[in-house]
């Protein structure tokens, strides 16, 4: 069987973590062996790193264990990573087939979302560069990347419609 790799992608709030985590339950009940990776930690550091490549390179090496015990599925969520399908797929290096998903949300939702774990100054700010990336993502992504709006669905639902894409 080919390497198969999930990229979940959106805006902060729109769900991506959330849908990640709902999906590795469904797949665990179903016994679809598979890993996730959450991307954002892959990198974070101050200053940031990313002109260093260093999210890939962290993938490349935790990725290596995952393929030596035999897993040959990856779900890895990060706000851009429909955008970065190439790299992280050779990161991954074995020329896996590649599904992207890109999950939205109204401001309205967002706002909801993000004030149950952020707050004051920083609040603002994390709105601020969600809609940045909100207007990345439809601007950026392909049409081969699959949209689905998360305003009125809950995790388990959207980990249902990712689940109907997969042909794990």
């Amino acid at each position: 069987m080919a390497t198969q790799l999930l990229l979940i992608g959106g805006r902060s709030g729109s769900g991506k973590t959330q849908a990640a985590s709902e999906l590795h339950a469904l797949l665990a009940r179903e016994n679809v062996r598979h890993a996730v990776i959450e991307g954002d930690y892959l990198d974070l550091a101050h200053p940031t790193p990313w002109e260093h490549h260093l999210a890939e390179l962290n993938l490349a090496a935790v990725w290596a264990n995952y393929r030596e015990l035999g897993y040959e599925r990856l779900i890895y969520s990060n706000t851009i990573a429909p955008l970065q399908a190439a790299e992280l797929a050779a990161a991954m290096g074995d020329d896996p087939v590649v599904t992207a998903v890109v999950l939205s949300a109204s401001n309205d939702t967002v706002y909801a979302r993000l004030a149950g774990r952020e707050s004051g100054a920083e609040l603002l700010e994390h709105l601020r560069r969600s809609e940045a990336a909100a207007a990345r993502l439809d601007e950026e992504c392909t049409p081969e990347v699959i949209r689905i709006d998360t305003n009125s669905r809950t995790s388990p639902e959207v980990a249902e419609h990712i689940r109907s894409l997969l042909p794990w």
